[in-house]
């Protein structure tokens, strides 16, 4: 039992760092791309190959509206929903277990 949930709170932990990470490159590529940088730049190129694709996927449920993009809120608020959802219940999980 205590080993399934030292795993668990592992995995939770792992996860949070994970999502947070994945939440700064997204608002990083939103920052960045205020000032039409470079193509070629390997930040640039990093933080679109790192986001795009999860971006593009929920691009095709809601399409831009003018200049806007509201995708990387989108993303954002699924990241947020993950952490508050899905980490703190195999948080609390794992306290139960260990």
């Amino acid at each position: 039992m205590f080993i399934f949930g030292n795993l668990l709170l592992a995995a939770a932990k792992l996860l949070d760092i994970v999502l947070t990470l994945y939440m700064w490159i997204i608002i990083a590529r939103v920052v960045i791309s205020w000032v039409s940088p470079s193509p070629y730049n390997p930040i640039v190129q990093f933080l679109y190959r790192a986001t795009e694709p999860v971006l593009w996927r929920v691009r095709r449920y809601i399409p831009r509206t003018g200049f806007l993009d509201f995708s990387p809120f989108v993303v954002i608020l699924a990241i947020y929903f993950c952490k508050t959802f899905v980490v703190r219940t195999l948080l609390q999980i794992a306290f139960r277990w260990g």
